[in-house]
């Protein structure tokens, strides 16, 4: 049995252990910078959620499997300019990182070009880091309304908590906001605090490192 393989059913196990809805969790591989070589065999074991933050990156990586095997599923996990909507929902299942109206109703005009639905989450930037991307909570509302004003499909929020704080803080954060708005998915939890995540009712972890080892 190849290492990714092994990686990913310690992850499953430890979900099992800690959560009585194991399986509503979606664990997604996040493959970015790893070469098909590495993925292959998580493919080939049946596994069906990868990440990518780029999105050229994912086209040239994913759309021959993608023809071949229509049930895996893509999600972009990275932020997203909106020059790049275009090749974006041609070749995403899911959006992790809405984080404006601009974009909003880029990825509407494009859904209805191309006659596909996305899957959308909104990314919260809860520790208002200027280097990341994501809305500020303040304006939350506000986006979301909008969004579900141009018939967008938006399963819940996402959000990277700041590297050095405490992560419980912002995935319960996250967690009320999410019950707030009525939504169902939460897209939050790592390598290094997914437990948190789950802990805090996340849905959808994505898994880097734990499952590929270290990035070069």
């Amino acid at each position: 049995m190849h290492n990714t393989v092994k990686n990913l059913i310690n992850i499953k196990n430890k979900v099992k252990e800690i959560s009585q809805s194991y399986n509503a969790i979606k664990i997604i591989a996040v493959s970015k910078t790893f070469p098909l070589a590495k993925i292959v065999p998580l493919i080939d074991y049946g596994h069906l959620d990868y990440g990518e933050n780029k999105v050229q990156e994912a086209l040239e990586k994913w759309s021959k499997i993608k023809a071949k095997k229509q049930d895996i599923r893509l999600h972009l996990i990275g932020r997203l300019q909106t020059n790049k909507v275009k090749i974006a929902v041609k070749i995403f299942d899911y959006i992790h990182s809405l984080d404006s109206k601009k974009l909003a109703k880029k990825i509407a005009d494009e859904e209805s070009k191309q006659s596909k639905k996305i899957k959308i989450f909104i990314q919260v930037n809860l520790g208002n880091e200027e280097q990341k991307s994501g809305i500020h909570l303040e304006k939350l509302d506000e986006l979301y309304q909008y969004a579900v004003s141009l018939n967008l499909d938006i399963l819940g929020l996402m959000c990277i908590p700041p590297e050095s704080d405490d992560p419980n803080i912002y995935f319960n954060k996250l967690k009320f906001q999410n019950e707030k708005l009525g939504l169902k998915d939460l897209s939050m939890g790592m390598s290094s605090d997914f437990i948190k995540a789950i802990k805090n009712q996340a849905t959808y972890i994505r898994i880097g490192s734990n499952i590929f080892g270290s990035r070069v």
